[in-house]
């Protein structure tokens, strides 16, 4: 009989087989990755750090795209998808990553069926995620995006500190929105008693009610 538990054991299995052929390197804080444009040669696996990836636009404005922590893999899709980085890829701390060859994984691929199989469900799921969070990005109004960034960067206690890292017309830009309609949120979020916002600091004072901002798409 099939178990849960075997199941885990050969994910981990395949895991490790992956991961065995990486290169592992230290990255410090706000360093490039990689740029968008460069040859797509290799992509990673966060052991430890934070990695955002943004686009550059013809004006030369940015836009933050995704955010990966550690356990996550990032430009893993350059395999089959494209021959260039379509990204800036940047550390966000000092990151430990894991780096795969794009020649050497393919040739691993090709040897073994069951790892050829778990790195495509691999790209699967990372498909689906990236649907469900562009379909909920459509429907989502500025306040529930604001709210999830929020989130997103919350230490998970009752109460706990945001420090904006980007200036906040960027981060405007991230949220789909400009910079006076994100302004008018944070002061709605302020004055509900939500958030309190110290310049660059936004003081989460009620994690459980900014929750309840996502319970329409949780």
């Amino acid at each position: 009989m099939y178990r849960e538990s075997e199941g885990v054991m050969e994910k981990n299995s395949l895991i490790q087989k992956i991961q065995s052929i990486g290169i592992e390197k230290l990255i410090g804080e706000k360093q490039i990755v990689f740029s968008q444009g460069d040859k797509a040669e290799a992509f990673g696996y966060i052991v430890e750090g934070e990695v955002r990836a943004y686009r550059m636009d013809d004006q030369g404005r940015e836009k933050e795209v995704g955010r990966f922590l550690s356990g996550t893999y990032f430009g893993e899709v350059i395999l089959f998808a494209s021959e260039t980085y379509p990204v800036f890829a940047e550390t966000v701390t000092p990151s430990r990553i894991l780096f795969f060859r794009k020649e050497r994984l393919l040739s691993l691929l090709r040897r073994d069926a069951a790892i050829a199989e778990g790195f495509l469900k691999l790209l699967a799921q990372k498909c689906l995620s990236l649907n469900s969070q562009m379909e909920a990005f459509t429907l989502k109004t500025v306040r529930e995006r604001l709210a999830q960034y929020l989130l997103s960067h919350c230490s998970g206690g009752n109460e706990c500190t945001v420090t904006l890292t980007i200036p906040k017309t960027r981060l405007a830009g991230n949220l789909g929105t400009i910079s006076e309609t994100l302004s008018r949120n944070l002061r709605q979020l302020q004055e509900d008693g939500i958030i309190e916002v110290r310049h660059r600091d936004i003081i989460i004072k009620n994690c459980e009610r900014l929750k309840k901002e996502m319970s329409t798409f949780s």
